[in-house]
């Protein structure tokens, strides 16, 4: 009924003129609790974005939220199980390669994959593993003379975004922004020398943070460990890993996006351009400190004003644009933290559901099957793999093994086969009430996933308690609950009469929406999502 009336209710904002750049956001972890807890604290650009047609209810309506499925989606229109992206990594039973020494089955969602049996010292970036074309792909197909740019802190971010035709992809690392092999010619000057020297003194030096003074409430300490606490803002060490969820990530992430913008003249010639941003500090932030804190707080101001930062320099071309924001995912606060607020049920995972200890116990009741039993990273994965060389007469029975061993885990809430996952229904209805099994049919590719789909209850953290205090993460998300799917959808331009839709939508909507805008028609089909009424016909 709702949905009904998302689509025959009058529409409350203006008509834009017709942008001739197109600017998506995506904010890496910014889940709606997040947006809607700091929504009174943004005084900028963020202020600015709320104020247009806002849907709080957004869905990553999949079942592996991570970075690079999230992203997956945000400009194809398409879920995961259409982009192929099923995962930040995935195993490929039939792919043993050698990578930097070390044999390996681990497919990187942006690894341009090498044969089976290669040796190589380390992987190439490349978006081939994305099965579908981005906005930006189907806009310069349109018309050649459209120019795609594309900013991030994170590889992943970057190429998810900029899809397969990009003029520019562009990506932190600790020596400066990167792009593809080859292509580092594309990077513009004043990227290459100025801002990337800039970035590398400032990850080079001592991080000294100020905490604002709204954030003072919110300045309390946890302790995780003997050594290790959060929730107080605490400066940091030259050539910190931690200083990726300091403010200077997201500010330098604005100054390449800028430099990119008057370099290529975006939105300055006769075509429709499109820049994609993905801001990947409150992704850090989350990950070494949690949702809440001062250290939150402080991110979350300082991004406000990074994003105000950037749409003050669209202003002053004076071209007309269109900005669409969301996120990746959502996610949790710590364990320990989560405990003193009443989330009873909040705990670590347990080590016997990872990979390596799976395989120790399964090789004990299986020891005449090959070695390991299960293909799987370090850390916790929802795919599992059975070992390619388990004979064609085995698997039937290993495959109900391993599935047992995880169906009777405390903290595993369901196991879907690949058998189960083919055979089900393409998932529909109201996205905020899809089951577990229609979550995961978002996230299923037949040719990617593995052998078992495995979810965790809520509130089980996919890391143990840190030991070293810069590289171990205390917080995380991945799940299919909803404080990691739900994510905001804002829509803005200069005019906009602003409206909220309390409506949930899906992150899949956000591409036909700007296609809409743009006048950009694609077939029927090949998108996922809708377009949201936004626009006065």
């Amino acid at each position: 009924m709702l949905l009904g009336s998302l689509t025959a209710a009058p529409l409350h904002a203006a008509e834009p003129p017709r942008p001739k750049l197109v600017v998506a956001i995506a904010i890496d972890q910014f889940s709606s609790d997040v947006f809607t807890e700091y929504r009174p604290l943004y005084q900028a650009g963020l202020k600015r974005l709320a104020s247009g047609a806002v849907f709080p209810k957004g869905h990553q309506s999949h079942a592996s939220t991570e970075t690079c499925p999230g992203h997956s989606t945000i400009l194809t229109g398409a879920r995961p199980a259409r982009t192929g992206i099923i995962a930040n990594d995935w195993q490929d039973p039939l792919l043993p390669r050698t990578v930097n020494g070390k044999e390996t089955f681990t497919l990187y969602c942006v690894e341009k994959p090498e044969p089976a049996g290669s040796v190589v010292d380390k992987t190439v970036v490349s978006p081939d593993s994305l099965l579908v074309p981005t906005l930006g792909d189907r806009m310069k197909a349109r018309d050649p003379a459209t120019r795609v740019v594309s900013v991030a802190g994170k590889d992943r971010s970057a190429v998810m975004l900029g899809g397969h035709n990009a003029d520019l992809a562009l990506w932190w690392t600790q020596t400066g922004f990167a792009t593809y092999d080859g292509k580092e010619s594309s990077i513009p000057e004043e990227i290459a020398d100025k801002i990337n020297a800039n970035l590398r003194k400032s990850y080079g030096s001592p991080s000294v943070l100020k905490l604002p003074a709204a954030c003072a409430s919110r300045s309390r300490e946890t302790r995780l460990t003997d050594n290790i606490s959060i929730g107080t803002l605490q400066n940091l060490p030259a050539s910190s890993k931690r200083w990726r969820a300091t403010p200077a990530m997201d500010a330098f992430t604005v100054d390449a996006a800028l430099a990119a913008v008057k370099s290529f003249n975006l939105g300055g010639k006769g075509a429709t351009d499109l820049l994609a941003v993905s801001f990947s500090g409150t992704d850090y932030a989350g990950h070494y400190y949690g949702t809440e804190g001062a250290e939150m707080c402080t991110q979350q101001l300082a991004l406000d004003q990074s994003i105000g930062r950037l749409l003050a320099g669209l202003d002053k071309t004076g071209i007309p644009y269109v900005v669409a924001m969301t996120a990746d995912h959502g996610g949790i606060d710590t364990t320990e933290r989560n405990k003193q607020r009443g989330v009873a049920e909040a705990a670590r995972i347990d080590t016997n559901l990872l990979a390596a200890n799976v395989n120790a116990i399964l090789e004990q009741e299986l020891p005449d099957l090959p070695k390991p039993v299960v293909l799987g990273p370090k850390e916790f994965a929802n795919d599992v793999y059975l070992n390619a060389a388990i004979p064609a007469g085995r698997r039937a029975g290993a495959l109900h093994a391993v599935a047992q061993y995880y169906r009777n885990h405390p903290q595993i809430a369901a196991v879907f086969t690949k058998d189960e996952l083919i055979a089900a229904a393409p998932p529909s209805g109201p996205v905020d009430e899809w089951t577990l099994l229609q979550r995961a049919k978002a996230s299923f590719n037949a040719q990617r996933s593995g052998d078992l789909i495995v979810l965790l209850k809520p509130y089980i953290s996919l890391y143990q308690l840190p030991k070293n205090v810069d590289s171990d993460y205390t917080a995380s998300h991945g799940s299919p609950w909803g404080y990691d799917r739900r994510v905001p959808l804002v829509f803005w331009w200069k005019g906009i009469v602003g409206f909220e839709q309390p409506v949930a939508v899906e992150t899949v909507d956000l591409a036909p929406t700007l296609a809409k805008i743009i006048g950009l028609d694609v077939p029927a089909g090949e998108f996922d999502g809708r377009a949201l009424p936004v626009v006065q016909p």
